[in-house]
């Protein structure tokens, strides 16, 4: 269970504001190679109506709030929905998953097509840790990563993709342009 645990939370990527255009865009960025790796070591069964809710602080000033949940489940793909809301700024990002693979199909931001980010990635710390937020204490693998296609930025996050769904992600610490980005769990539903 450990090894696969690692295995899929090893990709999960903070939030890096300064690589995109919009705070969504960096959001779903952060989880995009995780949810690829989750298919080859988990297996991608996500349901319709499962959601995962978020509180954001931006700088320790801009709140916010993101809500992701699968929206359909098709024969083009999975569609998962991230809402994000900023006091500066409100997106809908929908992402084409295809369930097999993990490859993202198609991406819109407010209903416009998007060209999918990319990620380049190193893992400089793991291990095993409990982590409490909003929606309770979890068990969960802290891992490290530096963002080798941003500048070397380095971000932390705590996941326990075996017990969250989607992106597994309980808490994630980054920095950005506003400064610290604090992203923390507050309620999920299977």
């Amino acid at each position: 269970m450990l090894k696969s645990l690692v295995l899929a939370a090893s990709l999960m990527i903070a939030v890096s504001a300064n690589a995109y255009n919009t705070v969504s865009e960096s959001i779903f960025a952060s989880q995009q190679a995780h949810i690829q790796e989750s298919v080859v070591t988990m297996g991608l069964d996500w349901k319709v109506g499962q959601e995962t809710n978020y509180k954001l602080n931006m700088g320790g000033f801009l709140n916010g709030s993101m809500k992701m949940y699968v929206r359909e489940v098709s024969a083009d793909g999975i569609w998962m929905v991230q809402d994000v809301d900023l006091m500066i700024q409100k997106q809908k990002i929908e992402i084409l998953i295809d369930p097999n693979t993990g490859a993202i199909k198609k991406m819109l931001v407010d209903g416009k097509e998007q060209a999918i980010p990319k990620s380049d990635y190193e893992i400089v710390d793991q291990k095993e840790d409990r982590v409490t937020v909003p929606a309770g204490t979890f068990d969960v693998i802290y891992i490290k990563i530096k963002d080798k296609a941003n500048k070397d930025q380095i971000s932390e996050q705590w996941v326990n993709p075996r017990d969250i769904p989607l992106s597994g992600m309980a808490k994630s610490l980054a920095d950005s342009q506003l400064g610290k980005v604090t992203i923390e769990l507050t309620s999920f539903k299977k």
